[in-house]
């Protein structure tokens, strides 16, 4: 009787272990289908909003170029004989260039004479337009000289901002290579006045058939030779630009930027150029150009644009090796600020009639307004809405909203 007891108590035990096992195996079951019917967070890139200096700059391609470029023309109609000259030799100031013999038959006749002594008159005109305007250039100089000493000593005192110095100081390196320009143009006026002269000698004379006679152009200018635009011996006419000279040390820097950014930049603007080969190099805006012009984007859509012309600042060893027409990536900075709280471009989005960001709590997601200020390509400006150390997320998917919940990728 008690082995039957036993027997039955052992039966009914193994069957509640067999059904404590089946629910267990079933519970276990249910919680790893209830796990994957759960929704898993969102993979996303995150960033953290950071105080940082924030530069807005207009980037655009630029060419350098030699300030002050003069063309040597051949004076007169005549038989050239090939150049001997090369790009970038060197040249001083009464160097022959070129050398000119007659053609047969001679030149002389009325016209030509008449022709010559009018030429030599405009040119007398324009040596003393040249001189006037080198004694304005010194004038002007003396002027600035005398006005930075006033800035310096207000300075000095703390009557007057720093920025009056800079601006005084640009001042003065603008109207000392306006000094120089005026008296390379001077120099260029002497010359044509030499050339018309020489022109006018050259037609009062009657040339013998075989005469070796020849009419040498002589640079009008110390510098280097940039282009040889008649290379080879032949006849030319008058007028025929033959070589160009130069000082390749003189540059500046033109670029051309639409209209819409040139009026946020203003003379005196700082700029960094780049891409050219070597580290970036310091520049400054001097002249914008009044005039705009129509170009064809890469899109062919037309653009109006405007060019700006830059003067290297800084040591001229790094300018040295630059030259005429090279190119540049220039940036020129419109607005800074030097503790801006920023994040990624890429994590701002357009919300109803503001700007808003995906900003992490935890693990959830929180759609927030922000007030934005300044703005980059690649960063911009957050001035309400955000603290220092936030999370973003950067390139929000159409998978994140409100309240999902994200993983860092």
């Amino acid at each position: 009787m008690d082995d039957r007891k036993e027997t039955k108590r052992r039966r009914a035990l193994s069957r509640w272990i067999k059904r404590g096992l089946l629910a267990t195996v079933a519970l276990g079951l249910l919680a790893l289908l209830v796990k994957a019917m759960l929704p898993k967070p969102v993979p996303v890139d995150l960033a953290v909003a950071e105080k940082a200096p924030l530069r807005v700059t207009v980037d655009e391609d630029g060419t350098t170029r030699v300030k002050d470029r003069y063309v040597v023309s051949a004076p007169l109609t005549g038989s050239l004989a090939r150049l001997e000259l090369d790009p970038g030799d060197s040249v001083k100031q009464g160097d022959v260039v070129a050398r000119i013999v007659p053609l047969a038959p001679p030149l002389l006749d009325e016209r030509s004479k008449q022709s010559a002594e009018a030429r030599v008159a405009a040119a007398l005109a324009a040596q003393r337009q040249a001189t006037a305007q080198v004694e304005r250039a010194k004038a002007n100089q003396e002027f600035v000289k005398k006005n930075i000493e006033r800035a310096r000593s207000l300075a000095d005192k703390g009557v007057a901002a720093r920025e009056s110095v800079d601006q005084a100081e640009l001042a003065e390196r603008t109207a000392y290579a306006d000094l120089e320009s005026s008296r390379f143009g001077a120099k260029v006026a002497d010359y044509e006045v030499e050339v018309a002269r020489a022109t006018l000698g050259r037609l009062g004379k009657k040339l013998k058939p075989g005469s070796e006679e020849q009419f040498l152009v002589k640079s009008p200018v110390a510098g280097r030779v940039l282009k040889v635009l008649h290379k080879s011996e032949g006849v030319v006419q008058a007028g025929t630009p033959l070589v160009e000279v130069g000082d390749p040390a003189a540059l500046e820097i033109v670029v051309d930027v639409l209209t819409s950014d040139a009026v946020e930049v203003l003379p005196g603007t700082e700029a960094v150029l780049g891409e050219w080969g070597g580290a970036p190099l310091p520049a400054r805006v001097r002249i914008i150009e009044p005039s705009a012009f129509t170009r064809l984007s890469a899109l062919g859509v037309e653009e109006q644009r405007v060019n700006l012309v830059l003067d290297p600042m800084g040591p001229a060893e790094p300018w040295a090796r630059l030259g005429d027409g090279y190119r540049v990536k220039a940036e020129i900075v419109t607005r800074e600020k030097a503790d801006a709280l920023q994040v990624p471009a890429s994590a701002v989005f357009r919300r109803d009639s503001g700007w808003a960001v995906f900003r992490v709590e935890g693990q959830v997601v929180r759609l927030s307004p922000v007030q934005l200020g300044l703005r980059t390509q690649r960063r911009v400006e957050v001035v309400a809405g955000l603290e220092p150390g936030a999370r973003v997320v950067v390139h929000p998917s159409d998978r994140v909203f409100d309240g999902v919940k994200v993983s860092a990728r």
